[in-house]
């Protein structure tokens, strides 16, 4: 292999230009670098097919930053078939966003959850050729047109993320991987608060919910936070009362985001077919480029730099 002429993207860089030769990827929740030029990708070796719920849930908690698993509705590997072996090495998982508002307002004429997705979360391991991607999510269209799927909606996550020690744990994207594969670009989403736990996930706002309403699953977001030093609610107590003291008790931050980026794939192969499904949302021409601001980040390479 000849002598690289670009060196390996920063540990803490979260993303690069789609026109870049290196691929972001994930082993274990910690984000890694692959460069096109390892080995290269060979569709002979791989294949694509449904994956059982247990499987994909199993490998998105324990691959994803996010350390999380959506509702589901389809489940996609992508397998590594060499030496006779089949092993799953990526997993794509289209499902149900937390309101129907999510699909309805980018795919109006859509409807939501049979003929539009989410796709809620994309993950491959660290070790496999760059361009993998690219490869697995053409795969995945074509097997959710066979189900008369006709669009999809998706998310990138600008903000970083940081543990209450500092770790990283989710770097921000822009969403290279859309970009690259050509998906229409509509702005963030709204912006809103959200609560980091102490090891830098979020609680997000349906678990806050189920707690204050006492809905079916408020049993287990209750005892994420008795994980993080809260104490459990007394029998009979009000929900909200106890919620306000548990959050601060777990050691629970408000951040303030400015909102996801979203983009949206029309999926029918024809062009004329495609620009026939309509968008709710604007479309705007310029992708975005850098994740939110870091300033933790920034304060430690300022601090080198002047050094």
């Amino acid at each position: 292999m000849g002598r690289r002429q670009d060196g390996l993207p920063s540990v803490e860089l979260s993303e690069i230009a789609t026109s870049s030769p290196w691929c972001q990827r994930w082993e274990g929740r910690r984000h890694a670098w692959r460069h096109v030029s390892d080995g290269g990708f060979n569709a002979r070796h791989y294949e694509v097919g449904p994956v059982g719920e247990e499987a994909a849930k199993a490998f998105v908690v324990r691959h994803h930053y996010s350390g999380s698993y959506p509702a589901a509705v389809r489940r996609y590997g992508l397998f590594d078939v060499t030496g006779g072996r089949r092993e799953l090495v990526g997993v794509a998982v289209f499902g149900v966003p937390a309101g129907p508002r999510v699909l309805t307002r980018a795919l109006p004429d859509l409807r939501p959850v049979t003929e539009s997705l989410e796709l809620s979360r994309f993950v491959l391991r660290t070790k496999y050729p760059g361009n993998s991607e690219s490869w697995f999510l053409a795969r995945c269209f074509e097997a959710l047109r066979s189900h008369g799927v006709h669009g999809v909606v998706s998310f990138a996550d600008p903000v970083p993320r940081r543990s209450a020690a500092g770790l990283l744990v989710a770097v921000g994207h822009v969403g290279t991987i859309y970009q690259a594969t050509n998906a229409v670009y509509t702005g963030r989403a709204t912006p809103r608060s959200i609560k980091i736990l102490p090891d830098g996930t979020v609680l997000n706002e349906r678990a806050v919910q189920k707690i204050r309403r006492q809905e079916p699953g408020h049993e287990y977001a209750e005892r994420v936070l008795h994980s993080f030093g809260a104490q459990p609610r007394r029998a009979g107590g009000d929900p909200g009362a106890w919620l306000r003291s548990a959050l601060v008790d777990a050691g629970v931050r408000t951040v303030r985001h400015r909102g996801a980026h979203r983009y949206v794939f029309r999926l029918p192969t024809r062009r004329r077919d495609r620009e026939a499904i309509r968008l709710g949302v604007q479309r705007v021409k310029a992708y975005p480029k850098c994740p939110d601001f870091d300033p933790l980040l920034f304060e430690r390479n300022t601090r080198t730099f002047d050094a």
